[in-house]
């Protein structure tokens, strides 16, 4: 496909409300850079839900966890750019009262979805635990530090605040997995439908890394539209999420990058 066939490209975009996604897209949706005349239809809303719209292929780009890609494979292929890997920034399992390994077993822990790159970790560092409720990841402190359950997988922007809400660090999922493997963790990408062409493809990738290129030189340009969306509004943690979560992964996956998703896709069960 030629730049002028691509010009007549409509698609579906789908990417999460979390500072990370705004950050990298805004260039590209409010048209701040060439977008080589491809045109978005832009829907945002949760991770898990952007998973469970990846498993019956909804739209034609979106943002999934890597442990939904596990299960979306023939349906997406990951795009070089938009990635979240990296050290440092995995979920956290985290509690309102001191929890053993062995309490595990019959705790009730909150969780972002089934399947958030979160569970996936959470199983290879506690086997054990299998009562798993499931609930919006904005909900999960409330919800540990309500009693609703005994414990809690965060992700995004409550990595930064549980500590100030009362709530205490049981494990560092992401540490874990970077103990045993020292790889950076997949935690999620943005894939595209298998059924465009492949140099379809190359255009959306090479215009999501001119976005994100286009974000990282002007930190400030799309601050409005991550505002607009952010669950918390404090804006360190937005400088803080965007600081973990965007990063040389996030430009390009490269080799180090493809070896730890592939090294991840092979360790996680697909049932």
């Amino acid at each position: 496909m030629t730049k002028s066939a691509a010009t007549h490209a409509r698609l579906s975009l789908a990417f999460s409300p979390c500072p990370n996604d705004t950050f990298m897209f805004d260039a590209m949706v409010h048209r701040r850079i060439d977008t080589e005349g491809l045109q978005f239809d832009v829907h945002l809303a949760d991770v898990e839900a952007l998973n469970h719209a990846a498993l019956h292929h909804t739209y034609d780009i979106t943002k999934l966890s890597y442990h939904a890609y596990a299960y979306a494979t023939a349906h997406y292929a990951m795009l070089p750019a938009g990635s979240a890997l990296g050290f440092g920034n995995g979920p956290l399992l985290v509690s309102a009262r001191p929890l053993r390994d062995d309490e595990l077993a019959a705790a009730r822990v909150a969780i972002a979805g089934r399947y958030t790159t979160s569970v996936a970790l959470l199983k290879a560092a506690f086997p054990q635990v299998t009562d798993l409720r499931e609930t919006l990841f904005s909900n999960i402190e409330q919800m540990v530090l309500r009693g609703d359950a005994d414990a809690g997988v965060l992700i995004h922007e409550g990595r930064f605040t549980y500590a100030q809400k009362g709530l205490r660090l049981i494990a560092d999922l992401g540490a874990r997995w970077e103990a045993k493997t020292r790889q950076p963790i997949p935690l999620g990408g943005i894939a595209m439908r298998r059924t465009h062409p492949a140099a379809l493809q190359q255009t959306v990738a090479r215009v999501l890394r001119r976005s994100i290129e286009y974000a990282l030189a002007h930190p400030d340009a799309g601050a409005a539209f991550v505002r607009e969306h952010a669950q918390e509004m404090d804006e360190q943690v937005i400088k803080q999420h965007i600081s973990l979560y965007v990063n040389r992964y996030s430009l390009d996956l490269g080799d180090d990058g493809l070896k730890a998703v592939h090294y991840f896709l092979k360790q996680i069960s697909v049932k």
